[in-house]
């Protein structure tokens, strides 16, 4: 399968490298120097995955994120110059599922993407297999495995791929308790210690989507020193 990557990047010298990598990996790629233009080929084309700039003209990187997650659950990546942790999770938690920071190494960004994709894609299928009626079901959360949607008292949650894939690994096993590392590994297949705070943020987000108190979960806990689990006391 040729995947469909959307770039949007207002630098030419780095638009000229990452064409060079992603012609090469063997990717159909889309290029635009703005958000708002970007926003366009999301709402015309298909589009399996966005690589974004955070500084770009018309709209940012941060306002195209949330007008994307508006109307599509694609992976997003967004790469800039702003390296400070802040400017991570707020990208994270505005809808983003990987933040890279400039200068980097097209390499580690082909296989940012590959992780990506795998992990929205070609997951799906295994999600499934492995469950045979589809459905994960923990308190009021109801997780269908066949048509990728969650549900709290029959009322549908709007979750990225990323949150989709986390929720679905602890409603797999409730009561099971994972560490950061493991859930990562589960839907990315790779680790490093800087994906600590991805995790945390992803996990956070999930609070506020599926918890009526965020800062009291009923359902995602964290186990101190450990991770994290998913149980209801009956």
């Amino acid at each position: 399968m040729k995947y469909k990557i959307l770039v949007a990047e207002d630098d030419n010298d780095i638009v000229k490298i990452l064409k060079l990598y992603l012609d090469n990996s063997g990717f159909e790629v889309v290029y635009v120097d703005n958000g708002m233009d970007a926003l366009k080929k999301i709402q015309e084309e298909h589009i399996d995955l966005a690589l974004l700039d955070l500084i770009m003209p018309i709209m940012n990187g941060y306002e195209l994120t949330k007008n994307i997650r508006e109307i599509s659950n694609i992976p997003i990546l967004i790469f800039s110059a702003k390296y400070e942790i802040s400017d991570k999770i707020l990208a994270l938690s505005i809808g983003a599922d990987d933040y890279l920071t400039k200068p980097f190494e097209p390499m580690e960004v082909i296989a940012r993407i590959n992780s990506n994709l795998r992990r929205c894609y070609e997951l799906d299928d295994r999600f499934k297999n492995q469950d045979k009626n589809f459905k994960l079901q923990v308190g009021e959360l109801n997780l269908d495995l066949d048509n990728f949607t969650i549900e709290k008292n029959g009322l549908p949650i709007n979750v990225t791929a990323t949150e989709y894939k986390i929720l679905a690994k602890l409603m797999k096993y409730p009561g099971r308790v994972y560490s950061k590392a493991q859930l990562y590994e589960s839907i990315n297949g790779e680790y490093c210690d800087s994906d600590d705070s991805t995790m945390m943020v992803h996990i956070s987000n999930l609070r506020e989507k599926i918890e009526e108190d965020p800062k009291n979960p009923k359902y995602i806990k964290t186990v101190r020193g450990i991770g994290y689990k998913i149980e209801v006391k009956k």
